[in-house]
């Protein structure tokens, strides 16, 4: 079950509210004249993402009546344990590894800069450049790497 369902409104009332909430406290941090929607909405999108982990974790989100703690720790150790899945994490990852060195190391830099949720803003900041060069690099950089592991995508 996810954070916030489509159909729950009250759950979508107060995940607006919670992304209302940090605004407020990171007023400061926004940028007068920049798209004030595109900043609200990546809030809202960290708020919900970060709703969500929090509730994958919690094992009563259904109550305690659904939870079954000798089937969730069966399941666990069967995926822990399971060869195959560990072989395929690891040729995975080393594909993935590899295709990001491949990469330049600019595009390398801004790739890995945006996978931890730095804005484009904030990376051209951190690497002294224009926030158009960030997002030809960023999207040039996407290209690259969707050609490269294009055997995933089929």
């Amino acid at each position: 079950m996810s954070s916030v369902d489509a159909a729950n409104g009250p759950d979508a009332e107060d995940l607006v509210q919670e992304t209302y909430a940090h605004a407020l406290r990171a007023a400061a941090r926004f940028t007068p004249g920049t798209n004030l929607k595109a900043w609200l909405f990546r809030i809202l999108r960290k708020t919900f993402i970060s709703s969500s982990r929090r509730r994958r974790r919690d094992p009563v989100v259904g109550g305690l009546d659904t939870v079954d703690p000798d089937e969730m720790a069966a399941n666990e150790r069967w995926l822990r344990d399971d060869i195959e899945l560990h072989r395929l994490r690891n040729v995975v990852a080393d594909e993935i590894h590899e295709a990001l060195m491949r990469l330049g190391e600019e595009a390398r830099t801004v790739i890995l800069l945006d996978l931890e949720g730095l804005t484009e803003v904030e990376v051209a900041q951190m690497l002294g450049c224009a926030v158009g060069t960030v997002k030809s690099r960023l999207w040039r950089a996407r290209a690259t790497l969707r050609q490269i592991l294009a055997d995933y995508a089929k």
